[in-house]
């Protein structure tokens, strides 16, 4: 195949038209002159640090030619050593069209995948999600047929990628998903489930869930109590995030949140008692293992204070609210479910609001392991919001419809539809206490709700 002149008749031009000598050029572009020459004459492809420099010698956008490029890389040879710097590049600059071409060009031959994969991967680290998502859909295409332990990893990426504020976003993906889990590495299973139980807990499926936490549980004591020699279990905790035990405890503290949600807090503190007896049992005795033990130890005593409130407790509020108030992290949380207490029992908890009013608004919180999940702390501060006016309501107090308000605002924005349905179902239940402000911001939401439900019953027919 001939070699794309575009490129050459352009950098030829700019030379000619600025009266420069090869020598001038290779001054300013930092290129040896037989370079540019053999360049000029299309005896030798361009590689991408040599397109930099021509650029950089024109005085151009370091992009500036990468439509043209994409011709280079297959008009000599196909060449996975120009190419694959190119994407690199490319994803650097976000010049995702010219990836998508590139890729446009490869997809017959399944001999690229391989790379493909590797270059993915090295997106991913690098953290340029987008073009990462582009090579893993790419190789997914190619190995559909071929139920690898590849594609399913391509999935698995896809996946995390596409986790963010939507909801119902996340759900979609985590259906797509979940089917690729067991073709995982035994390592990367522990994480895929992790990750499934958030996007699926976040919508309130909690049969789903607690499906979810009794195969990450089985997964995990498997690999826990197995013998294998030191490599082995070396190598596998290179894969998991951290180290087995985690997972076991951490299945614990996910069912006992599905009886939570259930209503059965006695079934509940079952589990709150297996994760807080990690010492009992755990193998490990390092800093790691006394940090992770503590956490669940400390949720533990949280959420035992948590389930007896719910179960009606409400002189355990108190100590509940001395325990977490040395736990900035975990404030949020509480206020959470104290609000919901107060209603469900008809408490005045005002001198609580006042005093963690700094912790109620929406911010990143972190546990030992980390923030929380952005999508669950979403969902649980647009139920908040809701639980609040609530409460406000029964206090007749003027900021309780503003505060169902904002609650439909923020559901309305990560597309929680239990929560869309609740406020709308409180404001109009509690109509006549809002003004014509509040009633045309209502109006505004409601309107962008139907909006919202209409794009979604087009993309479902689209997909049948």
């Amino acid at each position: 195949m001939e070699p794309a002149n575009s490129i050459r008749e352009q950098l030829t031009q700019f030379i000619n038209k600025n009266s420069m000598t090869l020598s001038r050029f290779s001054e300013v572009s930092g290129m040896n002159t037989g370079t540019i020459s053999r360049i000029l004459h299309g005896n030798r492809p361009i590689s991408v640090s040599q397109l930099i420099a021509i650029s950089s010698g024109m005085g151009v956008a370091a992009d500036h030619f990468f439509a043209d490029y994409v011709e280079e890389c297959f008009a000599y040879s196909v060449s996975m050593r120009r190419i694959r710097p190119f994407i690199l590049r490319s994803a650097e600059l976000n010049r995702l069209d010219c990836i998508e071409q590139i890729l446009h060009r490869l997809l017959d031959d399944l001999d690229y995948a391989t790379e493909l994969f590797e270059m993915a991967e090295q997106l991913f680290e690098r953290n340029q999600r987008s073009a990462a998502a582009l090579l893993y859909k790419s190789v997914s295409e190619v190995e559909k047929y071929q139920h690898s332990e590849r594609l399913a990893m391509c999935q698995y990426r896809l996946f995390l990628i596409a986790q963010g504020e939507n909801l119902e976003e996340n759900l979609r993906t985590a259906i797509l998903f979940e089917p690729y889990v067991d073709r995982l590495d035994d390592g990367y299973q522990l994480d895929a489930l992790k990750h499934l139980i958030h996007s699926f807990g976040s919508v309130h499926k909690w049969n789903k869930v607690n499906e979810l936490a009794n195969k990450m549980l089985h997964l995990a004591q498997i690999q826990y109590e197995a013998p294998r020699n030191r490599k082995r279990k070396d190598q596998e905790l290179k894969r998991t995030e951290r180290p087995l035990y985690f997972y076991i405890l951490y299945s614990w503290l996910v069912q006992s949140t599905v009886y939570e949600e259930h209503r059965d807090y006695v079934r509940a503190l079952d589990f709150v008692k297996l994760y807080a007896d990690g010492q009992r049992w755990v193998k490990e005795d390092d800093e790691e293992s006394r940090r992770i033990l503590k956490q669940f130890e400390e949720w533990a005593v949280a959420n035992t204070y948590l389930y007896r409130l719910m179960s009606g407790e409400v002189d355990v509020i108190p100590d509940y609210v001395d325990y977490i108030e040395g736990r900035k992290d975990e404030i949020f949380i509480a206020l959470r479910y104290i609000v919901q207490a107060a209603n469900k029992f008809d408490v005045n908890i005002d001198h609580i609001l006042d005093r963690f009013s700094d912790h109620i608004p929406l911010r990143t919180y972190k546990t030992e392991f980390g923030e929380y999940n952005h999508a669950i702390m979403g969902e649980s501060y647009a139920q908040f919001l809701s639980d609040l006016g609530v409460y406000n309501l029964s206090k007749h107090r003027r900021n309780a419809i503003n505060l169902i308000l904002e609650g439909l605002h923020f559901s309305v924005k990560i597309n929680s539809d239990r929560n869309i349905i609740t406020c709308m179902t409180l404001f109009e239940q509690y109509r006549d206490q809002a003004d014509s402000v509040a009633t045309q911001k209502f109006k505004s939401l409601t309107s962008e709700v139907h909006r919202i439900n209409a794009e979604k019953m087009v993309v479902t027919s689209i997909s049948m």
